[in-house]
C-alpha cells in the first residue's frame, strides 16, 4: 500500500512540475560558468526536475543495493550460526546418552 501511495504522490508532483513548466515558457539566459545561453524557461525547469529525479533514483538504486548485500552476509552468518546449534545439540545429546548408560545406576547432579 505504501508504494502505490508514494507512486500517486510521485505522479501528482509530476503534474504540478509540468503544470508550473508550461506556465513559464519565456526565454531565460542561463549561466554554465563558462557559457550564457538563452533557453526557454520550461526546458530549464523539466531538466532541472529530469536531474533531480535521476539523482534520487540513482540514491535509491545504491542503497537498495547495499542493503541486498547485508542481507546476504546475514543469511550466510545466520545458516552458520544454524550449523554450530546443530552441531553443539548433537553434541550435548550424545554427552546425556553416555552419562545416562554409566554402570553403576545412578547419577547425582549438585
Amino acid at each position: 500500500m505504501r508504494m502505490q501511495w508514494s507512486i500517486i504522490f510521485g505522479l501528482i508532483f509530476a503534474l504540478l512540475i509540468a503544470l508550473f513548466a508550461v506556465i513559464n515558457v519565456d526565454p531565460v539566459q542561463v549561466n554554465f560558468g563558462f557559457s550564457i545561453v538563452s533557453l526557454p524557461l520550461i526546458l530549464v525547469i523539466l531538466s532541472c526536475a529530469l536531474i533531480g529525479g535521476v539523482i534520487v533514483g540513482s540514491y535509491g538504486i545504491f542503497r537498495q543495493y547495499k542493503q541486498q548485500r547485508k542481507i546476504k552476509s546475514l543469511t550466510a552468518e545466520l545458516v552458520k550460526a544454524n550449523e554450530k546449534i546443530a552441531e553443539l545439540e548433537t553434541a550435548n545429546t550424545a554427552d546425556t546418552m553416555m552419562e545416562s548408560t554409566i554402570p553403576g545406576g545412578t547419577t547425582t547432579f549438585n
